[in-house]
């Protein structure tokens, strides 16, 4: 059953609500002090609150004068939401309350040698939902939204219009089997948004989030608000032209083919002295031998750091943005921010420079961030920011593909 319909809420109580979600448990006086409110107004903002079930006392705190004071939370008919971050290897989900509290998580592998068809995928994240859900168990009935972040663009300009499955395809099997609003959104947009809300970013009203992996991507904040562009597009940096000289023609992603770990592993196996004795075979190979001091490791290491650099001096001339967050699998090594820092110093002007702090966990937390602040901005009657918002039911049924291929 769905949660029950909050009816129109008065601008006190959406303001208290509003405070008591952001802020967590908190004094009654507390609150009033905070939106200026008077003693009879709290008293009806508290009555009406507590008789929808959105608040709810949870103790008491003693205060300076030795008088207690009535603490309040989220009651237990504001309910939860779920994250769900669906990788090419694996399925997260993470379910929380709207005030962040942790209520389950559950992780699914892809078990595929290949790319696994968007049914398998659609069944994978079906599975890593009910798997959360049946965890949260008692501890909240009512499940208000679910925002599901996938590697491609998003965007209700194009829903529908491709030949080719949607990434909304994915989610076919979840939309018959829970009633909740599900938001779509890209996974570079849900790590920024992350980064915002709970990571390096807290309190910036403009930033960008870099993530280089196997493929790159830019997640773009400004006035404090994901900024998605026209197709849901902004943010692809991977399709900057590269390279780009009076000898050479660009290709198509030719810089995301350039910074991706895979191509980075190409050229550093390559390259690899015979004297260093055997190159790395992966990635985190390179960067485990860096760490522990080799040298061959650690000057391919800084090559990488120096090219996410000049990539970086671009993105700081096209938004000024004050802060450039670095995530991914390879972007948030802290061994490369130093060379970083330094290459794009030398090729613009000045700009914090930091590495994610929530690393691999930050895009299925930006999501349940999202799916938190659209579900607050449904019970407040408020219009929700989201780039794509599917409703309970089947999906078009299109034939098996890829899911991101």
């Amino acid at each position: 059953m769905p949660p029950a319909t909050i009816p129109p809420l008065t601008e006190s109580s959406r303001s208290v609500l509003r405070v008591v979600a952001s802020s967590g448990p908190i004094t009654r006086p507390r609150l009033g002090a905070m939106l200026n409110l008077s003693k009879p107004t709290m008293t009806a903002v508290m009555n009406e609150l507590g008789a929808l079930g959105l608040v709810a006392p949870i103790g008491s705190q003693q205060g300076a004068m030795g008088r207690s004071a009535t603490v309040y939370a989220l009651g237990p008919e504001a309910g939860y939401v779920l994250g769900i971050d669906v990788g090419v290897a694996q399925v997260r989900a993470v379910a929380q309350g709207l005030d962040g509290t942790p209520l389950a998580t559950a992780e699914l592998k892809i078990a595929k040698q290949q790319r696994a068809t968007t049914e398998e995928v659609a069944e994978i994240v079906d599975e890593a939902a009910r798997t959360a859900i049946l965890a949260v168990g008692k501890r909240s009935k009512n499940l208000r939204s679910i925002a599901v972040a996938v590697p491609r663009i998003v965007s209700r300009n194009r829903l529908g219009l491709s030949r080719r499955k949607g990434p909304e395809a994915v989610l076919q099997r979840l939309r018959q089997s829970v009633e909740a609003p599900i938001l779509l959104e890209n996974n570079v947009n849900c790590a920024a948004f992350g980064e915002l809300r709970d990571g390096a970013a807290q309190g910036r009203e403009i930033f960008l989030f870099l993530q280089i992996g196997v493929r790159i991507g830019l997640g773009i904040v400004i006035g404090g608000k994901l900024f998605r562009g026209f197709n849901g597009a902004a943010g692809e940096a991977g399709r900057l032209p590269f390279p780009w000289s009076a000898g050479h023609v660009p290709e198509r992603e030719g810089l995301e083919h350039h910074l991706g770990s895979d191509a980075l592993m190409e050229r550093c196996i390559a390259g690899w002295p015979a004297t260093a004795g055997e190159p790395p075979a992966t990635a985190r190979e390179l960067f485990d031998r860096a760490h522990a001091g080799e040298k061959e490791a650690l000057l391919w290491v800084n090559r990488h750091g120096a090219d996410i650099g000049r990539m970086v001096a671009g993105c700081i001339g096209f938004f000024d943005p004050g802060l450039v967050v670095l995530g991914g699998g390879v972007g948030q090594n802290p061994l490369m921010l130093d060379e970083v820092r330094h290459v794009a110093r030398d090729l613009t002007w000045a700009t914090e420079i930091a590495v994610s702090s929530l690393g691999v966990n930050g895009t299925v937390l930006g999501a349940t961030r999202l799916a938190a602040d659209y579900a607050l901005a449904d019970i407040l009657g408020e219009a929700p920011d989201a780039t794509l918002v599917l409703s309970a039911g089947p999906a078009p049924d299109e034939g098996p593909e890829a899911a991101f291929g």
